[in-house]
C-alpha cells in the first residue's frame, strides 16, 4: 500500500468539516499518511473498555481521540484566519512550501 499525498501536518490548526464535531477548530496531533487519516485533539472522542494488565494496573473505561479522514478537515490560515485550500510553491532556493490559496501567505514557518 502506497502513501497518500496529505498536505496537512502535525500541529496545524484545522476546522472539522463533517461528522459529529463539525465546526470545531483544533490542532492536529498526528497524521497517518498510509490510511489518509488525522488525529485531531478533542475530536471524535471514543470510549474503550480496558482490562487491567501489567502496564496499566487499573482497568475501566478510557476515553480518547480516534482518527478521522483527512478529507473531513480543512487547514486554517494563520494570517487570514479562514479555512483554506492548500497550494504549493517553489522558492528561489528550490525549497517547496505550502501557501494559502486565499491570501497567498506561506503556511510553513
Amino acid at each position: 500500500m502506497e502513501k497518500i499525498k496529505c498536505r496537512i501536518k502535525k500541529n496545524d490548526k484545522v476546522k472539522v468539516l463533517a461528522g459529529k464535531d463539525r465546526g470545531k477548530i483544533r490542532n492536529v496531533l498526528s497524521v497517518d499518511r498510509k490510511h489518509n487519516r488525522v488525529m485531531v485533539e478533542n475530536v471524535n472522542m471514543v470510549k474503550r473498555h480496558q482490562k487491567p494488565g501489567p502496564q496499566s494496573r487499573q482497568g475501566g473505561i478510557i476515553e480518547g481521540e480516534a482518527p478521522i479522514d483527512a478529507s473531513n478537515v480543512m487547514l486554517i490560515c494563520a494570517k487570514c484566519a479562514k479555512p483554506t485550500r492548500i497550494g504549493s510553491k517553489r522558492l528561489e532556493d528550490g525549497k517547496k512550501v505550502r501557501i494559502c490559496s486565499k491570501c497567498k501567505e506561506h503556511l510553513d514557518a
